[in-house]
């Protein structure tokens, strides 16, 4: 019995210090956490933001040329956008709400998320393309600024009230991967798998 009350006594011991243990390191957590900064979390915006650009520059440039035409047919596809307009399409919601974030009118040519008309071919939509993650990058690092203000824009869901810089940026970003996954579907449809899949 006596021997019983020695192990109980030392498994809850072992157990206390434990508990102890970890309670500390929740501490320690807490300070790591409360300590980052604006900065810190603007690169790492940044960092998912390049990524972004990658994948959706290399989807849309592994596209031929030919097949920026496309829409799918069959099924539930009536009235989608081709290939390159949805390509365009992405291209001026980040242009929009990256002027939003930066408190500037939006560019006259992005129209109403539809881009400029003259922008037809592959490699004008791809210039098109890079010019808007270019102008992301520009509304990320102006993240934290107090002098600059943000517009509220109307093609976002977020009132006057609740833009923020951060806000907008991620709205775009969640924006243009919702559209990497449609252009995943349309390069899988023509033969083509998208550079992200590949081995």
């Amino acid at each position: 019995m006596q021997k019983m009350k020695s192990i109980l006594m030392l498994v809850l011991w072992l157990t206390s210090g434990i508990t102890l243990a970890q309670v500390g390191q929740q501490r320690v957590d807490a300070k790591e956490t409360a300590s980052l900064d604006a900065e810190r979390e603007k690169h790492a915006l940044q960092v998912l933001a390049k990524l972004t650009e990658k994948v959706i520059v290399s989807a849309a440039d592994a596209m031929p040329a030919d097949k920026y035409g496309f829409a799918p047919t069959d099924g539930e596809f009536k009235g989608v956008r081709t290939f390159g307009q949805m390509v365009k399409h992405l291209s001026a919601t980040n242009y929009i709400l990256a002027a939003a974030a930066l408190g500037e009118e939006p560019p006259a040519d992005a129209g109403d998320e539809l881009a400029p008309e003259a922008v037809r071919t592959k490699d004008e939509i791809l210039r098109y393309l890079k010019g808007s993650f270019a102008y992301l990058d520009k509304a990320i690092e102006a993240i934290g600024q107090k002098t600059a203000l943000v517009r509220s824009s109307p093609i976002s869901p977020l009132k006057s009230t609740e833009a923020t810089r951060l806000a907008l940026v991620v709205e775009s970003l969640v924006h243009a991967f919702d559209h990497y996954g449609q252009m995943v579907e349309y390069l899988r449809m023509n033969g083509v798998v998208p550079p992200a899949s590949r081995p």
